[in-house]
């Protein structure tokens, strides 16, 4: 039993080794400055004023003394112990003599598909470092088996609009408490804090289940790539910055194009996502060489369509993004170096990693391989190609000789299928005389001649004979 015990806590520990956390940024924290139109926290002979037609919820986390204060018509105040508001007395309060009307600023522009307003956090709530591993820009708004905190003592209002029916998140954690059944969700949302807290079309929906499959899942941020785009370039339609490579490679769920090397792999069922990750952290980023390159690895949906129009179907496969901190025309070279080497890896290991085949792309900033042409492996059709390939050299030959005159390929002839009944045509003569033929240049028989050579065939004695026109009786008397 204590064996069993053991083993169900490593499986918890890996399990919240994998997990995904994503905690939100702003707040409508009372005491946070830049929450307020003149950048500062109120103080005793200000007046502060919420907008009336505005919908907020407001954390209160020490007592303040204020002159005046105009509240909106739907709205909360939530209190830390010991916190409140006093009226001002009129006492000097040092710092604070300009008495000025002081705003609360709009929470209103805070919505859920914008990436910067979210960060990666370790389990233990301690941000990641902003290390060797990124996310392409639909991968850093929460996933569908994500887990969403809100911090605890604050409070927040963003909006959900989506162009999904509802958004899946495994968990969600409010005020200090995390919800990861459905059920402590419907009962959260029947609290009156929750439409001050999510408003807008979407649904949130906590399902409490993490990502199921080793070979990893695709976020389910695909729906609203546009509002996150929107969110990242601004509502002006402000364009991507100008790349330092000239053809800059366009990975799937990213706003703009990257100068580096992209990686897409089809996978087996044997594909073990967070092994193979672990595989290129430890064997090529640790290296010195690659100290400035980044890395985004996730599974992705690529659009099918047909005819290059029609949509048809999506493909999973497992992209792979590195971009380095090179300038110059030396950007994006050591990605694309690194690119190489991992290519390498699995034309040896592909098989054993559950790799069935790879494409590598590149762009730098260097004018001689601005783009470097993609490959393609494939160890399972690796005997098909070297066939092909062998075959056309073979007809290339063939082709080669034959115009040289060297070799001369027989002529054939089709007979249609309509003119098989008819006598084929007799081939020109050769330019060989042959032999005399004793039929050639001989008169025909004449009508009367025909008539009595037919008499002299009937039956004689039963001897049945017939007129030799090749005979000639001479011979015989002689």
């Amino acid at each position: 039993m204590k064996h069993l015990f053991f083993l169900l806590g490593v499986l918890h520990l890996l399990a919240a080794a994998t997990a995904v956390y994503k905690q939100w940024i702003p707040n409508t924290n009372f005491e946070t400055a830049s929450n307020w139109d003149k950048g500062r926290v109120p103080c005793a002979s200000d007046t502060v004023h919420f907008e009336k037609n505005k919908v907020i919820s407001v954390f209160l986390g020490s007592p303040h003394t204020l002159t005046d204060m105009y509240l909106p018509l739907n709205g909360e105040f939530v209190l830390a112990s010991g916190a409140g508001f006093a009226a001002f007395d009129g006492s000097w309060d040092p710092g604070c003599d300009s008495g000025e009307t002081v705003r609360f600023a709009d929470a209103e522009q805070h919505t859920w598909f914008d990436p910067r307003l979210w960060q990666a956090v370790s389990p233990g709530r301690a941000l990641e470092p902003s290390g060797r591993i990124f996310s392409v820009d639909e991968e850093r708004v929460p996933c569908h088996y994500d887990d969403v905190i809100f911090q605890p003592e604050t409070s927040f209002r963003v909006n959900i609009d989506s162009s999904q029916q509802v958004i899946k998140l495994r968990s969600i954690s409010l005020m200090g408490q995390e919800l990861s059944s459905p059920e402590a969700w419907a009962e959260y949302l029947r609290a009156p804090s929750a439409p001050l807290q999510f408003h807008g079309n979407g649904t949130l929906q906590v399902t409490g289940t993490g990502c199921l499959d080793k070979s990893g899942c695709a976020c389910g941020n695909a729906p609203d790539s546009h509002r996150i785009c929107a969110a990242l370039l601004g509502a002006s339609g402000r364009q991507c910055p100008a790349p330092a490579c000239q053809s800059p490679l366009q990975p799937l769920g990213h706003c703009c194009g990257v100068c580096g090397a992209t990686i897409n792999l089809d996978f087996t069922r044997n594909f073990d996502l967070q092994k193979f990750q672990d595989r290129l952290v430890q064997d090529f980023l640790s290296q010195p060489k690659y100290a400035g390159v980044q890395m985004a690895i996730s599974k992705v949906h690529k659009a099918q369509t047909f005819l290059g129009v029609i949509p048809r179907s999506s493909t999973p496969l497992i992209q792979i993004v590195l971009i380095d901190d090179e300038a110059g025309a030396q950007t994006g070279t050591t990605a694309e170096q690194l690119a190489a080497d991992i290519m390498e890896d699995i034309a040896q290991h592909g098989e054993a990693l559950g790799i069935s085949s790879g494409k590598m792309e590149a762009a730098t900033g260097s004018t001689l391989s601005s783009q470097v042409g993609s490959h393609t492996l494939n160890r399972i059709t690796a005997g098909m190609v070297s066939g092909l390939l062998f075959g056309l050299l073979f007809l290339g030959g063939i082709l080669f000789l034959y115009r040289k005159g060297k070799l001369r390929l027989p002529t054939l002839r089709v007979l249609q299928p309509w003119k098989r009944a008819e006598e084929p045509v007799s081939p020109a003569p050769a330019s060989d005389p042959g032999f005399d033929n004793p039929m050639f240049d001989v008169e025909p028989p004449s009508v009367d001649f025909e008539e009595k050579a037919l008499q002299e065939m009937a039956p004689k004695d039963h001897q049945v004979f017939y007129i030799n026109p090749l005979y000639d009786e001479s011979y015989t008397e002689t």
